[in-house]
């Protein structure tokens, strides 16, 4: 009894101390309310059914990043995120068509194909084996292929029209560039195509994302080397880097629609981003030439030949406002100590021999603006020689080819398809009552304001940024969870489901922005 009375004594004590300590600072005490707990609404799916979601797409759907596809990649896929959503809203499982390993990179038959990933060096994105040594390229497409069906169908590399050809996924056609190796390694037999190999599977609820995006992303990645192949009608006329006919992309995007809800499926589409919003065209900087004072005179001399003949094409085409002032400004060369703008060929300046033969030898030459955008690629290969020979230095004294820059007036080619496109998507999306992903804006804002997700602000700083992969053109992972939760958000508000306000969202911390090379 006396230790009872002796431990009540010391409690009554300890509380008496602790309240004169409370008072000592009553706003301490006044201002601290109790914060409830937030009750989040169960989910509910809605008027959508997602017991057989099935993915149509290219490489962000893939879950391609780093520029290759791997296992940790594919299960940080946009299409993963959401399918582990649906899971508990009435969602079945969804199937991948798993790679062999991290590594990346594809062969066939022993031979590669393709290389294994990038990963972080330091300092910027180096391949794979120039950090842990060789690899053997584990997934062969000739032995070793997964079996279907298959609910996430992104091919990486696909074009619009590429989901709806027969035998885009036989072997027979992958070196020839009649097939595509990702759908190999998918397909239910060497004749179907993707959308065939969807629509078996019965889509109760389907998504057709980044569709067009490769249409346009293949001419801008080799520099507007391509052609705009508006009013050709036969994708298979078209070469490596051609933007497709608008028209073709229209029919090729609302034929799968079509297809796709004629069963009574639900569904969500992308529209395409800009590409030119990418970090692979807004990293190099168009003024990448370091010189000193006596570098810049020496090249200026090599240029002396080619700025004298500009100035008499000049006069000898004065009054004809064929070769106005501003082009033989824009077209004269001049190197000055500190930073310099890169030489190019610019195919849409005026062919001066076409107007006037005396100067047909005089070639189409300027330096580099702001509004020039130079791929990514080019950083490491603006200042090196040709050869070896020191005074044949790209970027300087050699004018870089077109594949390595994007003029304005290519720019606004891929603008133009870029709209057209979109407002295809956008109008078929409208008739058929689907919910629609604004990935063109949300990309854009990216690269402009950031966006914030969770405690985190992803911005399109290549590397840095958090939104997209080290290869400056797909997602991250956690790029690929922001959009996942921005498709969500789409589908709450098409179909009356509630993932965002139930919580039911991917969270940006579960997500990193890089892979380790010894993942």
């Amino acid at each position: 009894m006396k230790t009872n009375i002796m431990n009540t004594k010391y409690i009554w004590m300890l509380l008496i101390c602790l309240g004169f300590v409370a008072c000592n600072d009553p706003e301490d005490y006044i201002d601290d309310p109790i914060v409830p707990d937030v009750v989040l609404p169960p989910l509910t799916a809605g008027s959508a059914d997602f017991s057989k979601f099935v993915s149509i797409g290219a490489s962000f759907t893939a879950g391609y990043s780093d520029l290759a596809l791997f296992n940790a990649s594919q299960l940080n896929s946009f299409p993963n995120i959401m399918a582990e959503q649906f899971a508990k809203a009435g969602g079945g499982s969804f199937t991948q068509p798993m790679m062999s390993g991290n590594f990346g990179g594809l062969a066939i038959g022993g031979t590669r194909i393709a290389d294994p990933r990038l990963v972080f060096g330091g300092a910027v994105p180096v391949p794979l084996e120039s950090i842990i040594g060789p690899v053997t390229v584990a997934t062969d497409i000739a032995i070793n292929n997964p079996t279907g069906p298959f609910n996430n169908m992104g091919v990486p590399g696909a074009k619009s029209f590429h989901l709806l050809a027969p035998g885009y996924g036989n072997i027979a056609g992958v070196l020839s560039g009649q097939a595509n190796p990702y759908f190999v390694r998918m397909a239910s037999s060497p004749t179907t195509n993707v959308l065939t190999d969807a629509m078996i599977q019965g889509p109760t609820f389907f998504s057709l994302s980044e569709v067009g995006a490769f249409d346009i992303l293949d001419y801008a990645i080799a520099g507007g080397s391509g052609i705009d192949q508006t009013g050709n009608f036969d994708p298979s006329t078209y070469g490596g880097s051609d933007i497709t006919d608008p028209n073709v992309f229209a029919q090729a995007f609302g034929g799968m629609v079509t297809a796709l809800v004629s069963t009574g499926a639900n569904g969500v589409v992308t529209n395409i981003p800009n590409v030119t919003d990418l970090p692979h065209f807004t990293t190099v900087p168009y003024n990448a030439v370091p010189l000193d004072a006596g570098t810049a005179n020496l090249v200026n001399q090599g240029y002396a030949a080619y700025n004298g003949g500009l100035q008499q094409a000049f006069a000898a085409l004065a009054g004809t406002g064929l070769f106005p002032q501003e082009e033989l400004d824009r077209r004269t060369i001049n190197f000055v100590e500190g930073q310099n703008a890169v030489v190019i060929v610019d195919e849409d300046l005026t062919d001066l021999g076409a107007i006037n033969p005396a100067f047909a030898a005089l070639p189409k030459y300027r330096q580099a603006t702001a509004e020039d955008l130079l791929v990514l690629l080019s950083l490491n290969f603006i200042g090196t020689t040709v050869g070896g020979n020191p005074l044949l230095i790209n970027g300087v004294s050699v004018p870089l080819a077109d594949q390595w820059v994007l003029t304005p007036e290519e720019q606004s080619i891929i603008q133009a398809a870029t709209d057209n496109f979109n407002a295809t998507i956008s109008g078929v999306a409208s008739a058929n009552g689907l919910a629609l992903v604004d990935l063109n804006q949300i990309l854009n804002q990216a690269t402009t304001t950031g966006i914030p997700f969770d405690d985190y602000t992803l911005t399109g700083e290549f590397v840095t940024g958090g939104i997209f992969s080290l290869d400056g053109i797909h997602l991250s992972a956690r790029g690929s969870a922001l959009l996942a939760n921005k498709f969500l958000e789409a589908i709450d508000a098409t179909y009356g489901s509630n993932f965002v306000a139930s919580g039911s969202v991917a969270k940006a911390i579960d997500y990193n922005v890089t892979y380790s090379p010894g993942l």
